[in-house]
């Protein structure tokens, strides 16, 4: 039997606890997985090298500036945060405001912190499907998440997503804004490469 990724696993009538979760996913490192605010895991596929790639320089990008302005930290594709709304996502590159992590005990930070970002970017990947990855980032928006930028590059698009507004789609190229979450941070994105 071949295994198409991502696996969405629905548990509808199997609850993990927290603790649970946690140790599937410490059982199982060789694995990515996240659970939606539903319940369902989700086992997700590694990327190719262009995606992660990508998916490292804007992690630099949004590093250097954080650097430069010591406000808050930022977090890589393989951390897990504990959403409000119920998931427990991992977004290719996270950012939370240095009060709001701070806020949290020693052993949150620890585990899956219990958070949503201020920021998220997800990166389509050759094997993601968009309509998924929108679903995804709603549920970041309905969890907290300030501001989210969906990079698509089969589209050669980025979707914006902001607290309660529609979200934006520009083509690329285009230069984005960090806006009044990432204060002066900019990020040009050129057209991806066929």
């Amino acid at each position: 039997m071949e295994l198409t990724l991502p696996l969405k696993l629905d548990l509808e009538h199997v609850h993990l606890t927290d603790e649970q979760f946690y140790q599937l996913c410490l059982s199982n490192p060789e694995w990515n997985i996240e659970r939606n605010a539903k319940g369902a895991l989700i086992v997700m596929p590694p990327v190719g090298g262009e995606s992660g790639k990508r998916e490292a320089n804007y992690i630099i990008d949004l590093g250097i500036w954080n650097r430069q302005t010591q406000l808050g930290e930022v977090f890589s594709s393989s951390t897990i945060f504990k959403l409000p709304g119920g998931g427990d996502r991992s977004p290719d590159a996270a950012w939370i405001g240095r009060s709001r992590w701070e806020a949290l005990t020693p052993d949150q930070r620890k585990k899956f912190p219990p958070i949503a970002p201020d920021f998220v970017i997800e990166l389509r990947s050759a094997t993601d499907n968009l309509s998924v990855l929108q679903e995804k980032m709603q549920e970041y928006l309905d969890s907290g998440v300030r501001l989210g930028w969906l990079f698509n590059p089969q589209d050669q698009q980025v979707e914006i997503y902001r607290q309660g507004q529609d979200k934006e789609v520009r083509t690329l190229p285009a230069l984005l804004s960090g806006e009044s979450v990432l204060p002066g941070f900019e990020l040009f994105v050129d057209r991806f490469e066929e």
